[in-house]
């Protein structure tokens, strides 16, 4: 490989391996606290293919733990700032940036199946179990983030199955839905999570719901374990 910039990765993982990150596709939905800090890390490592979602623009709010947020990005759309900065680290990778959001009414439109690899840092409660479940559907690998606000402790951060996970709120409500529902994942698929529980605090808004509190160290650890999950297994 006559990447440089590769050379280190290359030293540790072997030429064969490296072939197939510059050919993997992936997908990653959500660029905030923890997924510009996978998208990134991907990157970096050398994947080829990246599709990120994402309909947000960058808010003052940001800055706190978003690889892309800046005081000269306010305003921006996250997608289209944030593959500037991926090609500068990597500009023969095909990125692709999607300024929307994964919802009930987009969501067949991504081609999920064109994918080896899906990652879902998505907020939202309804849009997560959407894409969980059809994510699952596919035969590509498949991982997903819960909760990283409220937390402070680095090695409370855990990874285990959906149904295994403990401790974090996002999974509970998650299963708790999905049960009410009476809809199932087809299949497992592991969590970046903590275990640490901190007090609910917050500020409320009618718009927003509770806004909590997060820090960098946390968000970026867990998108750095989703890139290493999904670099494990990619590079088999």
């Amino acid at each position: 490989m006559n990447k440089e910039y590769l050379r280190r990765t290359e030293l540790l993982l072997g030429g064969e391996a490296m072939q197939r990150l510059e050919e993997a596709r992936v997908i990653l939905f959500g660029v905030g606290g923890v997924g510009s800090w996978c998208a990134e890390s991907l990157v970096r490592s050398g994947v080829g293919h990246l599709t990120m979602v994402d309909h947000d623009v960058v808010s003052p709010s940001n800055i706190n733990r978003q690889l892309m947020a800046t005081s000269a990005t306010i305003g921006k759309e996250k997608v289209a700032v944030f593959r500037q900065r991926l090609l500068e680290i990597s500009p023969d990778a095909e990125i692709t940036a999607c300024c929307r959001r994964f919802d009930a009414q987009s969501a067949t439109t991504f081609g999920l199946d064109g994918y080896d690899c899906i990652i879902d840092c998505i907020d939202s409660l309804k849009d997560k179990m959407l894409l969980i479940e059809q994510a699952c559907d596919t035969g590509a690998f498949f991982y997903s983030s819960m909760g990283a606000a409220l937390k402070m402790d680095p090695t409370r951060i855990r990874v285990a199955e959906f149904w295994d996970v403990r401790g974090d709120h996002l999974a509970r409500m998650l299963r708790k839905r999905f049960h009410k529902e009476g809809r199932t994942p087809s299949r497992k698929f592991q969590c970046v999570y903590s275990e640490e529980i901190l007090p609910m605090m917050g500020s409320r808004n009618e718009d927003e719901g509770r806004v909590n509190g997060t820090m960098a160290h946390i968000t970026a650890i867990f998108g750095h374990t989703l890139a290493g999950l999904a670099l494990r297994d990619l590079v088999g």
